[in-house]
């Protein structure tokens, strides 16, 4: 197909490891000849059915959200002197979650009617502080609070305190949220178990345009997220000054709440008052839709499930079930991507629906190719790169020698997989990372979002390509006139990132903010896919380079990872060795220890030539002082290390002719005595099977 041409030749560029001759082949021919099983962390197929957990879910870190959730005060675990824990639940009352509070008729959770003057909160800081230290605090928030109520400078005055180290993580969080409940118009920042207290200069900008005492009981309010719950300003009939609140209000915190307005009768006068409310985003369930039951109580419950997939890509599989679960994409968990054009098994978690929730739409996912079981309770979500990796079996069909080889087609085939099966294969990652696009892939979009460049980003994401179809068709219309609404009524329901894009662009605008707000629409998962797609990108490039300069020779400036077992990117500088020009003539390490970094802020770069080459490159995208992180989208780009070589593992297979398997060719015929090759193995997790019979074969694989 045309479309594929770009990405054929982009594909074709990466460099083989081995000499054998190789062959020539179909894959992908119909989804079911090419089937990927996850491997859980245990080492079990998880298409395998289950009568308890194959996961351990209690000992995982869940994936940061769009809504953080800081910890709030353990009343029954903490320990206070005698008489104080009356004091303790006053301060927090609006914050532990219980379900007593103010009915809607008493203003229910409106925190600028409910709280007072800090001077009139219990102190509770004595528990966790010595009283040098507690005095020396209060004396920093007095003096910032003096200098602000006199309108002068912060001339003269230290602009941070330290409270000192604290080594206990729990005591720290609950340090944090004491120090800013108390006093608002402060914030603390963590520096290496430290905790340093700052003035909060958006607390003294938003009281530039409110009452000292709204600012203080917002501010308040933000700090204690709890969902549900609103905070009103007071009526305001000045329209002009009730738009710059707004404007503030999203400027700073759009990500996490929204602002509407709303009218008042005042009853002195009879006029309308017009007050602004704040509430925090919804993420429990779809906008338009009630809460589910399951999501009342204030304990987040978590479903694990197996899906099955066929033909589908994971994100528009994900989207459809969100749709029918009545919540939203960024409720899902996942360790790892799938392939499209296959048969997929795959580990996920869903929170805030229950068993029989998901059981229940079993029937309707059917009909989009989709099946869900080892249906269960977990404890808490999935992350990315929580498998052990996966198990592939796959049919190349139409086999072939490669041109003017004479030699039999069954000796090349043996020859070529055993090969790799010995030597293993250069670890690039697949095609299937950067999107099938001719005129824009995902590392493209990738690099605007660490260059900050948000409506570029934006703009590259909703690029058509040049085909006549009702997506790409939606796709030019917006590029011509910018109208997301109208968008919207073009684009299909399917594509799922795409209109939630275009909802967040109608609301917002296209402007800079408009656009964050946009990126801050995907879950974070799907955020961080385009980052990761361009540090993928370079790192394929990089391994190129490194091949092309030293070969299979491991030499001074190399990196080299120590620890035989790691089967993964995840491990730490401390594992990682900088190869001396003593050891590299000495010949002391071989070619598949050698790692290459993946760009980030947390790594080192190889002392040798390609670490040259990662500057220029560097250089070259316009990121020499880019810090990898984004912090209007909360994206975090620590780095990593990913091995150079990696080996098949249970290989198996066997030559069969076509009419001895199940053939489903797609709107094709194919000759009954044409070879098919039958091809199981195992990939640790990243490791891309397309790449491994790219190596194998010699030839593109594509189909």
């Amino acid at each position: 197909m045309e479309e594929d041409t770009d990405y054929r030749i982009r594909f074709s560029s990466l460099c083989f490891f081995n000499d054998h001759v190789g062959f020539h082949g179909t894959i992908k021919s119909s989804p079911s000849d090419f089937i990927v099983i996850e491997i859980d962390e245990q080492g079990q197929l998880v298409n395998k059915t289950i009568n308890e957990p194959i996961f351990k879910i209690s000992e995982i870190q869940p994936e940061p959200n769009n809504f953080p959730k800081k910890p709030k005060l353990d009343l029954q675990n903490l320990s206070f002197e005698d008489g104080r824990n009356q004091e303790v639940n006053t301060l927090v009352k609006y914050t532990d979650g219980d379900q007593n509070h103010p009915s809607s008729s008493e203003k229910e959770d409106t925190i600028s009617d409910g709280t007072s003057k800090c001077e009139e909160k219990a102190d509770i800081l004595s528990s966790f502080l010595d009283e040098k230290t507690h005095e020396l605090l209060n004396n920093f928030a007095c003096d910032i609070k003096e200098k602000w109520l006199s309108e002068t400078e912060l001339i003269g005055l230290p602009l941070e305190f330290s409270i000192g180290r604290i080594l206990d993580k729990n005591q720290r969080a609950s340090l944090h949220s004491a120090i800013r409940q108390k006093f608002p118009f402060l914030i603390t920042v963590g520096k290496n178990s430290e905790i340093v207290v700052k003035p909060n200069l958006e607390y003294k900008e938003l009281c530039h345009l409110v009452s000292e005492e709204e600012a203080f009981d917002f501010f308040k309010y933000l700090d204690a997220k709890k969902e549900n719950s609103k905070f009103t300003f007071k009526p305001d009939t000045n329209k002009d000054h009730r738009k710059a609140v707004h404007h503030f209000v999203n400027k700073k915190f759009g990500n996490l709440v929204e602002t509407k307005s709303f009218s008042e009768m005042n009853c002195s006068t009879g006029n309308p008052n017009v007050v602004i409310t704040v509430r925090f985003r919804e993420k429990a369930y779809k906008r338009g839709k009630r809460p589910l039951p399951e999501c009342q109580e204030g304990n987040v419950i978590y479903t694990a499930f197996t899906l099955r997939k066929e033909n589908l890509e994971m994100f528009e599989a994900i989207g459809f079930l969100a749709i029918k679960l009545g919540v939203i994409p960024s409720d899902f968990s996942y360790a790892g991507l799938k392939d499209k054009k296959a048969i997929t098994y795959q580990a996920m978690v869903v929170r805030k629906v229950t068993p029989e929730r998901l059981k229940n739409i079993e029937k309707e996912i059917e009909k989009k190719r989709m099946n869900v079981f080892n249906i269960r309770s977990v404890d808490d979500s999935l992350r990315l790169g929580q498998l052990k990796g996966n198990h592939f079996d796959i049919v190349i069909r139409n086999l072939k020698k490669q041109i003017n080889d004479s030699a039999n087609l069954r000796e090349r085939i043996m020859e070529a997989i055993e090969n790799v099966k010995k030597k293993g294969f250069v670890n690039y990652y697949g095609p299937q990372r950067f999107g099938k696009g001719r005129k824009v892939h995902t590392d493209q979009i990738g690099l605007a979002l660490l260059k900050n460049e948000m409506t570029k980003a934006i703009k590259l994401f909703l690029t058509p390509e040049d085909l006549d179809d009702p997506v790409n068709r939606a796709k030019k219309y917006f590029l011509q006139t910018e109208d997301a609404k109208g968008t919207l009524s073009l684009m299909p329901e399917f594509k799922v990132r795409e209109r939630t894009l275009l909802e967040a662009l109608h609301r917002f605008g296209m402007t800079e903010e408009g656009c964050i707000q946009a990126w801050f629409s995907l879950p974070h998962s799907m955020r961080i896919f385009y980052v990761h797609a361009y540090t993928s990108k370079i790192w394929n490039e990089a391994v190129s380079y490194r091949l092309a300069t030293y070969g299979a020779r491991v030499v001074e400036g190399d990196l080299v990872c120590l620890d035989e077992d790691i089967d993964d990117e995840n491990f730490p500088n401390s594992k990682v060795h900088l190869v001396t020009e003593e050891e590299g003539s000495a010949n002391m390490y071989a070619i598949h220890q050698v790692v290459l970094p993946i760009l980030g802020h947390n790594i080192q770069y190889p002392k040798n030539k390609v670490g040259q080459w990662y500057h220029d490159i560097l250089s070259r995208d316009g990121l020499q002082t880019c810090r990898f992180k984004v912090p209007a989208l909360k994206l975090n780009v620590p780095g990593c290390y990913r091995q150079i070589l990696k080996h098949p593992h249970n290989l198996s297979y066997q030559l069969m002719e076509d009419h001895d398997i199940d053939v489903k060719m797609e709107g094709s015929h194919i000759d009954e005595t044409a070879l098919s090759l039958l091809i199981s193995f195992d990939l640790d997790a990243s490791c891309y099977a397309t790449v491994c019979l790219k190596e194998i074969m010699k030839h593109d694989v594509l189909n």
